[in-house]
C-alpha cells in the first residue's frame, strides 16, 4: 500500500481481445465506465468521446481524482487504456487496481503491456 506521500498509482495497459465487438460498442463502453466508476466512490467532473470511421473510439473521463482514458483499435483487435488516481486524502492504489483490472475483464482481453507508475 502506498503512502499519502505517493501522488497516487498511475496504470498504462496495452490490452488484446477476441471480442472485436467490444471494441466498436463506444455506447456500451460508456454505460460499463459509468457504473463501474459509481462503485468506486470518485468523481466524474466531465467526459467525451469519439467515434472513427472504422468505429473505434476514444473515450476520456476527467475524474475529480485524476482520469481515465481509452482508445480502441479493431483492426488489431487491441485497445490502450491510461488511468491515474490522486492519492490526495486517501490512497487510492488498491481502486486504480480494480478498475484496470474490471476494464481487462469487460473486454476479455489479455494484458500485452502493463506499466505501473507511482507519481
Amino acid at each position: 500500500m502506498e503512502s499519502l506521500t505517493s501522488k497516487g498509482l498511475h496504470i498504462l495497459l496495452t490490452l488484446e481481445t477476441e471480442s472485436e465487438a467490444l471494441l466498436i460498442d463506444s455506447e456500451g463502453f460508456l454505460e460499463f465506465t459509468g457504473r463501474m466508476l459509481a462503485t468506486k466512490d470518485v468523481e466524474i467532473v466531465g467526459s467525451t468521446n469519439h467515434i472513427f470511421e472504422n468505429l473505434s473510439f476514444t473515450s476520456a473521463f476527467c475524474l475529480k481524482e485524476s482520469h481515465l482514458c481509452i482508445h480502441t483499435w479493431p483492426e488489431f483487435r487491441q485497445l490502450t487504456v491510461d488511468i491515474f488516481l490522486c492519492n490526495y486524502l486517501q490512497d487510492n492504489t488498491g481502486k486504480v487496481e480494480k478498475i484496470a483490472d474490471e476494464i481487462t475483464e469487460y473486454f476479455k482481453a489479455k494484458t500485452i503491456q502493463k506499466h505501473k507508475i507511482n507519481r
